[in-house]
C-alpha cells in the first residue's frame, strides 16, 4: 500500500471520528430531551478493486422505531380526549352544585315538599302560602340558572372547538412543510434527522388533539390519516374549514368541520367531501364534540324533563282548587287547541260564579261523556255560558280559555269534578292551565292529548327542523317537516319515519299525545333535538316543538316563573275546593280549607310521568339526575388517570429505544476518541515517512 494510500485511509478515519463525535455531542447536550431521538452515524468500509481504501461515512439518522411512534401517537389521542372531557364534567358538576348543599336542586325540591306540609297544619295562613309560593319559584329559578350555566359552558366547549380547529391547521401545514423538507434532504443524500425530529413533534401535538394513523413513504414523507379515515396529510396541502360566529355562544346546531384542499398560498381549495364532525375523530376534538353535541344537551334534556315533571305536578294539584276569594277573571295559558278542536274530554267539571264570601251565584255543570266523542272545544265553552245564564262568560282568546264573572264584585270558582275530568291524563281547569301555579310562555306544561288524527294546525311557510344523534353526539340523520304530507298528526309521524332519522329507529304518538322516538338495536339511547321551529299551531302560539314533548330542552323552562299575582298575593293561591252545592246563596268554598295543601305533599310524593324518561318520582329523579353527573364526573377522572398511565408507558418505551443513554454515549465518546487518536497516529506516521523519503531523495 503506497503512502497516499494509507494517508487517505487515515484521513478518512479522522473524518469518521468527527462525525460520529459531532452526532455524540448532539446527542449529549439532548439529554432529558422529551421525544428525542439519539442520532446515529453509519460507517462503511471503503473497497476499490478488492483492496481497503478508507472509511465511508453516511448522513446522521434517527434512532427510532415508527411502531414505538405510532402508539405514542395513540395513547397521545386518548389522553387528549380524556384530559378534555375530564375537565369539563367536573365544571358540569360544580354548576349542578353538591350533593346535600342547601342552595342546590334536591334541596330546592325538597323545600317545596316541606312548604306544603307545613300548609297543612294551619288553616289559611298567607305567611304560609307565601313561603311555598316562594320554594316553587326558587326551585324554577334554580333550574333556569343551570339551565343558563349549561348554555353558558356549551358554548365555552364551542370556542375551544374553533380554537382547536385553528391549532390542527397550523399543525397541518407544518408537517406538509416538514414533509417536504424531509423529501427533499433524502433526495439530495443529506441527513434529515434534524427535520424528521421536528415533524415527531408536530405529529404528537396533533395526535393530542385527533386521533390518527400514520404511513411512511418510500420518500420519507408520512402520510396522516384520522381515526375516521379521513386524510390528514399526504402530497396536497389541507385544513379544517370550520364557520364560527366568533361570540363562543350556545347554538341549536353547528356547522360541521370540512376538510378542504388548500394551496402553499394558504388559499382555502374546493372541498374534499370529508368531514371531522363526530366524537368519532378522537383526541381533544373528538372530546369536545362529544361534550358540545352529547353530554351537554343530553343534561339539558333532563333538566327539562324535571322541570316539566315538577311543573305538572304542581299545576295538576293547585288547578283542583281555587283561590277564596274567588278571582273576577281567570285566564288559562294557550294549549294549542282552536274551537273547532276537539274536545277529548271525559269525566265531568264544574264552573261557578260566587260572591266575594262564597256563596253561590250561578253553576255550570258540564258531563263531557254526554256532549259525546265529536264535541269540539266550542262545545263546552258553549255549555258553560249556558249552565252560567250570564252571570259569567267563557271565551277562547289567541288559544287561552278566559272565563269571567259579569259582576265585578263576583268571582269564579272551577271544579274538575269527582272521579274529575280528563283529557290525556290532565283535568279541565289543569289542560287549560286556569288555576297553575308556574307558567310558561313558551310550553302549554301539560300533554296535548292530540291523536293521530288530530290537525297539526301547520300555516304556510312553517316549518320544524329535527336532528337525531346517537349518544356520543354523532349526527345521524335530520328532516325538515313542512306539513305537505298530510294535514294530521299521524302525518307528521309518517313523515318522520319515511325520512332519514327513520333508518335508525321508530317514530310514534304516545297515549297522551306526546311523540316519542325509539332508537333500533345499536342506536338505543339515540335522542332528537329540534334546533328551529317557526311553527304556530292555528295562530295560538303553541309550536310543535312544545306540543311533541320530542326534547327536554323545548320544556319552556327558559321563560318559566310564577305566576305575577301569585308572588304579588299570596292569597291567591288555590287552596280552597268548590263544595258539591247547586243551591243559589249557600256557601260553594270555604276560607279554611287544607284538603288542596294535602293533595299537593300526596302528589309530590307520588309517581310522576316525565315523557321520554319514564315514571320516577320527583326527588329520585332529581337525586339521580345529579348523581349521574358526579358518576359521570368520577368516571372521567379515572379514564383520564388510565390514559395518562398508557400514553407515559408508551412514551417510556419509545424513550428507551430511541432516547439517549448518557452513560452509552459517554462511552461512545471513549471509542470515538481513541479512534480519532488512531487515525491521527497512523497519518503521522505516514507523514514522517514520507518526510524521510524526501530527505532521502534530497
Amino acid at each position: 500500500m503506497s503512502l497516499s494510500e494509507i494517508m487517505n485511509v487515515a484521513k478518512s478515519g479522522l473524518s469518521a471520528a468527527q462525525a460520529g463525535l459531532r452526532a455524540n455531542a448532539n446527542n449529549i447536550a439532548n439529554v432529558g430531551t422529551e421525544g428525542y431521538a439519539r442520532e446515529r452515524v453509519d460507517q462503511y468500509s471503503d473497497v476499490t478493486a478488492g483492496r481497503g481504501t478508507g472509511v465511508r461515512v453516511g448522513e446522521s439518522s434517527r434512532v427510532a422505531d415508527r411502531f414505538l411512534e405510532q402508539s405514542v401517537y395513540l395513547r397521545s389521542g386518548d389522553i387528549g380526549r380524556a384530559d378534555v372531557t375530564a375537565s369539563y364534567l367536573d365544571r358540569m358538576q360544580a354548576l349542578l352544585g353538591e350533593p346535600g348543599a342547601p342552595s342546590g336542586l334536591p334541596a330546592r325540591l325538597d323545600s317545596i315538599t316541606a312548604s306544603a306540609i307545613e300548609m297543612t297544619g294551619a288553616q289559611r295562613s298567607p305567611q304560609l302560602a307565601a313561603n311555598f309560593i316562594a320554594d316553587v319559584d326558587g326551585a324554577v329559578r334554580t333550574m333556569q340558572q343551570i339551565g343558563s350555566d349549561l348554555d353558558i359552558l356549551r358554548g365555552n366547549v364551542e370556542a375551544e372547538v374553533g380554537e382547536t380547529v385553528d391549532q390542527i391547521n397550523s399543525l397541518l401545514k407544518r408537517i406538509h412543510t416538514l414533509n417536504d423538507e424531509v423529501a427533499r434532504q433524502q433526495a439530495l443524500g443529506r441527513s434529515s434527522a434534524g427535520s424528521e425530529g421536528q415533524r415527531m413533534s408536530a405529529i404528537e401535538e396533533l395526535s393530542g388533539l385527533v386521533k390518527i394513523t400514520t404511513r411512511e413513504q418510500p420518500s420519507g414523507k408520512i402520510n396522516i390519516d384520522a381515526a375516521n379515515g379521513a386524510a390528514l396529510v399526504d402530497g396536497r396541502l389541507r385544513e379544517l374549514s370550520y364557520p364560527v360566529n366568533g361570540d363562543a355562544a350556545a347554538q341549536p346546531t353547528y356547522p360541521a368541520i370540512e376538510i378542504r384542499f388548500a394551496g402553499e398560498d394558504g388559499a382555502t381549495g374546493p372541498a374534499t367531501g370529508e368531514r371531522l364532525d363526530t366524537a368519532a375523530v378522537g383526541g381533544k376534538l373528538g372530546g369536545l364534540l362529544e361534550l358540545r353535541d352529547g353530554t351537554i344537551p343530553e343534561y339539558e334534556d333532563v333538566l327539562g324533563n324535571l322541570f316539566s315533571g315538577l311543573a305538572e305536578t304542581v299545576n295538576a294539584v293547585s288547578n283542583m282548587g281555587t283561590a277564596f276569594p274567588a278571582p273576577n277573571t281567570i285566564e288559562g295559558r294557550p294549549t294549542g287547541l282552536v274551537g273547532s278542536d276537539r274536545l277529548g274530554f271525559t269525566g265531568n267539571a264544574s264552573v261557578a260564579v260566587l260572591e266575594a264570601d262564597g256563596s253561590l251565584v250561578a253553576r255550570a255543570d258540564i258531563d263531557f261523556d254526554a256532549l259525546g266523542p265529536a264535541a269540539t272545544v266550542d262545545d263546552a265553552i258553549a255549555a258553560i255560558n249556558a249552565g252560567l245564564g250570564g252571570a259569567g262568560t267563557a271565551s277562547l282568546v289567541d288559544g287561552s280559555l278566559v272565563i269571567s264573572a259579569a259582576n265585578a264584585t263576583d268571582g269564579i270558582s272551577i271544579g274538575q269534578g269527582e272521579p274529575g275530568s280528563s283529557r290525556s291524563g290532565s283535568g279541565f281547569s289543569h289542560f287549560f292551565g286556569m288555576n297553575d301555579v308556574i307558567r310558561s310562555e313558551t310550553s302549554s306544561l301539560t300533554p296535548s292529548g292530540f291523536t293521530a288524527a288530530d290537525p297539526h294546525g301547520f300555516g304556510p311557510g312553517e316549518t320544524v327542523s329535527l336532528e337525531l344523534r346517537d349518544t356520543s353526539g354523532r349526527l345521524l340523520g335530520k328532516t325538515v317537516l313542512d306539513g305537505s304530507g298530510g294535514p294530521t298528526f299521524g302525518d307528521l309521524v309518517n313523515d318522520l319515519n319515511a325520512s332519514p332519522m327513520g333508518a335508525f329507529g321508530n317514530f310514534s304518538i304516545g297515549p297522551r299525545g306526546r311523540i316519542f322516538f325509539a332508537g333500533n338495536q345499536g342506536f338505543i339511547g339515540a335522542s332528537v333535538s329540534i334546533p328551529a321551529d317557526t311553527t304556530d299551531r292555528f295562530g295560538t302560539g303553541v309550536t310543535f316543538s312544545s306540543v311533541s314533548g320530542l326534547n327536554g330542552k323545548n320544556s319552556g323552562l327558559a321563560d318559566a316563573g310564577v305566576r305575577d299575582d301569585l308572588t304579588a298575593n299570596a292569597s291567591r293561591l288555590p287552596l280552597a275546593v268548590l263544595w258539591d252545592t247547586t243551591t243559589v246563596g249557600a256557601r260553594a268554598i270555604g276560607s279554611g280549607d287544607t284538603k288542596i295543601a294535602n293533595m299537593m305533599v300526596e302528589r309530590l310524593g307520588d309517581d310522576i310521568d316525565f315523557g321520554k324518561a319514564g315514571v320516577s318520582q320527583l326527588d329520585r329523579f332529581s337525586a339521580l339526575a345529579m348523581g349521574a353527573a358526579g358518576a359521570d364526573a368520577a368516571q372521567a377522572k379515572d379514564v383520564l388517570a388510565e390514559a395518562s398511565a398508557r400514553r407515559d408507558d408508551a412514551v417510556n418505551r419509545r424513550d428507551s429505544f430511541a432516547g439517549v443513554n448518557l452513560d452509552e454515549e459517554l462511552s461512545q465518546m471513549v471509542v470515538l476518541q481513541n479512534s480519532y487518536s488512531a487515525s491521527a497516529r497512523v497519518l503521522t506516521t505516514a507523514t514522517k515517512m514520507y518526510d524521510t523519503l524526501l530527505d532521502m531523495v534530497r
